[in-house]
């Protein structure tokens, strides 16, 4: 683990991942000067000038200075604390530790929740094209069958998040720090932000096969990502997340009752 992750959560060069006191200083509105890394002497977050588009290409290119900012500038969980910290200060202000820390939380929880959700339709999508077209006008067996899709998204979700953080504990090494862990889950959890795609299949057709190539693209995310914020070898970041996933997938087809 490097130094700089190793000092907490704060804005990140995102060439070399070194952590920086500040990423720009705004002068006036519209006019702000961005700041340089003491480390490698270049500019520490040039994507806070650029379009959401231009990040998200890179993104999906699969570029760790895109990850790095997303995760440690946009939207880390230090960064907007740190902001409105900055903010209370200038007013004079006094905010609680308690609430600090369940403003922190609550950024992991929306995101567990919106993954969740994603994973359910995914699961709702399966079991429709397995269901060949058949369907029931019974309003309690559409309520069953959302809480069956909740419930089977939840348990995948469940030995995902134990597969994860079991293979970070034992294959990287990684000491048990509770706020390590929820920042090693809230990066695997940002990084399937692919799975968003899915929902192009309520407007147009597609191949059960795309869940699939989904799923891989999701999987390579989270190899990226799990790499930015533990600064691990590749092999070993893949060998994790691999893991996981496999679990996953084997309790998903045990729960589909797919061959």
């Amino acid at each position: 683990m490097g130094d700089a992750q190793a000092e907490g959560e704060g804005p990140r060069c995102v060439g070399c991942g070194g952590r920086v006191k500040t990423l720009f200083v705004q002068y006036s509105p519209g006019n702000i000067r961005l700041m340089k890394c003491d480390n490698c002497k270049a500019v520490a977050d040039p994507y806070i000038e650029c379009e959401f588009m231009i990040i998200l290409i890179d993104l999906i290119l699969h570029k760790t200075r895109a990850y790095r900012h997303i995760l440690f500038n946009k939207l880390s969980m230090g960064s907007s604390v740190d902001k409105l910290l900055a903010e209370m200060h200038t007013r004079r202000v006094v905010m609680p530790g308690g609430l600090i820390s369940t403003l922190m939380q609550g950024i992991l929880y929306r995101s567990t929740l919106i993954h969740i959700a994603l994973d359910a339709f995914r699961i709702s999508f399966s079991k429709g094209n397995k269901a060949d077209g058949a369907s029931s006008t019974s309003i309690f067996s559409t309520i069953f069958n959302c809480f069956e899709v909740i419930g089977d998204a939840l348990l995948g979700n469940i030995i995902f998040m134990i597969m994860l953080l079991l293979g970070v504990r034992f294959i990287l090494k990684l000491s048990f720090d509770v706020t390590r862990y929820r920042e090693v889950l809230f990066a695997v959890i940002i990084s399937s932000y692919f799975k968003l795609f899915l929902f192009t299949m309520m407007v147009w057709e597609f191949p059960s096969s795309v869940i699939f190539i989904v799923e891989m693209f999701v999987l390579s995310s989270n190899v990226v990502a799990l790499r930015v914020v533990s600064q691990f070898p590749k092999a070993h970041c893949f060998g994790v997340c691999l893991m996981a996933h496999a679990a996953k997938y084997l309790t998903e087809r045990w729960i589909l009752g797919k061959p």
